[in-house]
């Protein structure tokens, strides 16, 4: 009996090798397959700016380390008691003026570094909805809690999205014209913005992330959100709030991201990356017994094994 559709996925060309170098920037999807990379010990950089969801903010970020921008006083907002930045997430935030240059002027160097040197670089858009600061005219990445008023909420265009998507591209490519580049849409919606809102948004970045693809054949698209809403319709795979894909969703489509995009020889190194992941994590009830030693043992043969063919993995 098929109780589930499923989206055809074919194996990529350029595939992710055990040993290559990925850059993941965009919406809090990003996190979380960000955080998948880093325990199979990928060499991975994720969101050095902190989550962005805008493909104009996104765009902006990439002509920044372009340029090899130098953030300024002039760059920063002392919002109540701390200094904030239209240009990132509130965790680069700081109390003191110069924390937070060197916060943003750190991002830029690694988010500069990290594209120049990665093989695959990961761009998750998040939503189409963004927020205007009416004094400068600029879509933000952040809002950092200043009063609505002082915003203008606008849907981009697909003309708009298009444009950002081929800055993006044409960006990256200036930097490092070996790197592969993978559009998704994250599957988390944006129902604050409202139901159909919610919709409009996601038709939008899909709509025009395959225009583009027309005509940059070697740019891909994995379908997160698409999974997301067909393979895993169902509320048991949302997290408490309804909207954020739960652990189980996100080991699904970490799954299907892995078996198109990853090499047989990779996914044969992650089986004994997460098998020796299992053993440190395991707990025994008598650690001073010989089974136990034996099991530590064994353990610490696996991990000397596989670091004599990977030695920058460490446990």
């Amino acid at each position: 009996m098929k109780l589930q559709t499923l989206i055809p996925l074919k194996q990529v060309e350029n595939q992710i090798h055990i040993d290559s170098q990925l850059l993941l920037v965009g919406s809090c999807f990003v996190e979380n397959i960000g955080r998948k990379l880093i325990d199979f010990k990928f060499k991975s950089v994720v969101n050095p700016f902190g989550i962005l969801f805008h493909p104009e903010v996104i765009a902006r970020t990439f002509e920044y380390a372009v340029n090899n921008k130098k953030f300024t006083a002039s760059d920063v907002l002392k919002v109540g008691e701390t200094y904030v930045s239209f240009d990132a997430h509130s965790q680069l935030n700081d109390a003191d003026q110069n924390g937070i240059l060197e916060n943003l002027n750190s991002a830029l160097e690694t988010l500069i570094s990290s594209c120049v040197a990665s093989s695959h670089i990961i761009i998750t858009l998040g939503t189409a909805w963004g927020y205007d600061y009416k004094l400068e005219n600029k879509i933000v990445a952040n809002c950092h809690k200043i009063p609505q008023r002082e915003f203008d909420k606008k849907l981009a265009s697909l003309g708009q999205i298009e444009n950002a998507l081929i800055r993006i591209i044409n960006s990256i490519y200036k930097l490092n014209t070996d790197a592969h580049i993978i559009f998704t849409v994250s599957p988390v919606r944006h129902i604050k913005d409202g139901f159909i809102e919610n919709q409009r948004s996601k038709a939008h970045l899909i709509t025009a992330i395959h225009n583009i693809l027309d005509s940059h054949t070697d740019v891909g698209y994995f379908p997160s959100y698409e999974l997301m809403m067909d393979e895993l319709r169902d509320y048991r795979f949302y997290d408490r709030d309804l909207i954020h894909p739960n652990d189980l969703a996100v080991d699904y489509i970490w799954e299907r991201f892995s078996t198109s995009y990853f090499s047989s020889g990779t996914q044969a190194v992650l089986k004994r990356i997460e098998e020796i992941q299992r053993g440190l994590s395991h707990r025994a009830f008598n650690p001073e017994s010989k089974n136990h030693q034996d099991f530590l043992k064994n353990l610490q043969n696996k991990i000397d094994n596989l670091q004599d063919s990977f030695p920058y993995i460490r446990f």
